[in-house]
């Protein structure tokens, strides 16, 4: 089959330890590490077992690596994972025989994912990644350090939080990244310098973004003006997944997200039709799911082999097909998901479809041509709404106000001659920024889920930031350093942070 399929998934979560807990906070992030990342790395493992190599592209932000790395949050999700079998125990007592079937397949998941998260994921994350990607399984993307959306950062802020990001990756993943996921695919002109100076060889566009610049999604393409190359997802294909009303996971058989039991939490039932109550639910069927699983397979891969061959047919050469996720789509809302895609690359290959990274697929020549890459992202609209609307315009005003006050204090600091040695205060000042300019906070709110909490989040990191500037202003420095101190204890997730260079400092 002439030309190449590409997965990418990127993996984020905002920074969340001492953020609360439920319904949002810290459950959220053991949620996702123990649906969706614990049984992907599983799949992933199996593959490379078969002898399966440049299987995806995974993209995990700096962000998300440190929760996985650090120590309480790594003991928490054991603890998570016990108590997720404990509440499966329970139900083991029921009298009716389908609750004690579902409690027993809901232990046996816990106790696995209590196994691999004392063992494969003992020491974290970054083990983990290294491994997969050391030994040709993955590629590994990289990213600005907090989740910013660039187009919105001043142009100082946008490298600065880049280099950070990359350098935090390089600290944790001993090589520096080459290709990046620009969170929400966000991308403006004025980006191209950025990611040039930062050594950025490629990163993942929305297929909008590409045909608004006239070019099209069956092949990568250099920004214009540079080495850079900006590679689109393509929605005919993505959308089989993507789509919540008509992509696979939707379907009648497979585990309804969203329906639990009262008193244990445990997802009984099967979707069985969209928007019906629980009452009117049947009950889920592992062995029906999985049969949907190999005919959802199916459908994907004629999907993408007929998008192979209608771009060599149009173009008269081979074609690239990019399919890009959230990772947490896959185990947390979509149960099935993990085995779908182990499935799903085995069949593509079955069928002579070469499976790639992105950057295999740039390097073996996937690429079109320049292109006046147009503002875009793969947020509703294809715009900058999302986190610039109506909706999100105060914050949008305050995230600008927060960036130019750090350059202000920076440069006070540095003409003053008060940068020679690290300044514990300047250091979390900047981690407190990028807190604050997160992307999620203005996606929740713009999308209307947990408003409040994201609003709450935004506003507390803004509030730290600038009782922390006002400090380091005001030269009181035995105040700014205990003030440092208390947001650290919290915040903290980027500790090896140099404020004076921006980028931690890697050996």
């Amino acid at each position: 089959m002439p030309g190449a399929f590409c997965l990418v998934l990127h993996s984020h979560l905002p920074w969340l330890p001492g953020h609360g807990v439920w319904p949002l906070g810290e459950e959220w992030l053991f949620q996702a590490w123990v649906e969706s990342y614990v049984p992907l790395v599983a799949e992933l493992d199996s593959l490379a077992a078969e002898g399966h190599r440049d299987v995806l592209t995974l993209g995990v932000t700096p962000v998300l690596a440190a929760q996985l790395d650090d120590p309480r949050m790594r003991r928490d999700a054991a603890t998570w994972a016990g108590l997720w079998a404990m509440r499966a125990r329970e139900m083991g007592f029921d009298r009716d025989p389908s609750r004690r079937a579902a409690a027993e397949r809901e232990y046996a998941a816990a106790s696995d994912a209590a196994a691999r998260l004392a063992t494969r994921w003992g020491a974290g994350a970054s083990p983990v990644l290294r491994g997969l990607r050391d030994a040709g399984v993955v590629e590994l993307l990289g990213g600005p350090s907090a989740h910013p959306f660039l187009p919105l950062l001043l142009p100082e802020l946008a490298h600065l939080a880049l280099q950070a990001g990359l350098a935090d990756s390089t600290w944790r993943l001993g090589t520096r990244p080459r290709g990046i996921w620009s969170p929400e695919c966000g991308w403006h002109p004025g980006l191209a310098a950025t990611f040039r100076d930062a050594g950025v060889g490629h990163f993942v566009v929305d297929e909008q973004t590409v045909r608004d610049s006239g070019g099209h999604p069956h092949a990568a393409w250099r920004v214009a003006g540079t080495d850079v190359v900006a590679v689109p997802r393509n929605l005919e294909v993505t959308n089989l997944i993507w789509s919540s009303r008509s992509g696979y996971p939707a379907s009648p058989v497979y585990r309804d997200f969203h329906a639990r039991e009262e008193f244990t939490g445990i997802r009984l039932w099967a979707i069985t039709e969209a928007d019906v109550t629980v009452d009117r639910k049947r009950a889920y069927d592992p062995a029906e799911a999985a049969h949907q699983v190999d005919h959802d397979v199916a459908h994907f891969v004629d999907a993408v082999r007929d998008q192979l061959l209608h771009a060599h047919e149009v173009r008269g050469e081979p074609g690239l097909v990019v399919a890009a996720y959230d990772t947490e789509l896959f185990g947390h809302w979509w149960h099935e998901g993990p085995a779908f895609l182990g499935k799903a690359i085995r069949a593509l290959r079955r069928a002579g479809i070469t499976v790639s990274t992105l950057e295999q697929a740039v390097g073996n020549g996937h690429v079109a041509g320049d292109l006046d890459l147009a503002p875009g992202s793969w947020g509703a609209g294809k715009d900058y709404s999302v986190w610039d609307g109506p909706a999100v315009r105060q914050i949008a005003h305050e995230n600008e106000w927060l960036q130019r006050r750090w350059l202000d204090v920076l440069a006070r600091e540095r003409a003053a001659g008060r940068l020679s040695n690290r300044r514990p205060d300047l250091d979390q000042l900047l981690q407190t920024l990028w807190h604050a300019l997160s992307s999620d906070w203005a996606f929740l709110v713009t999308r209307g889920q947990s408003v409040d909490y994201a609003r709450r989040r935004a506003e507390e990191h803004r509030r730290d930031f600038h009782l922390l500037a006002q400090l380091v202003e005001d030269g009181r420095r035995e105040q700014a350093v205990e003030e440092a101190r208390r947001q650290g204890l919290q915040d903290n997730a980027f500790p090896a942070l140099d404020a004076r260079l921006g980028v931690v400092s890697v050996p």
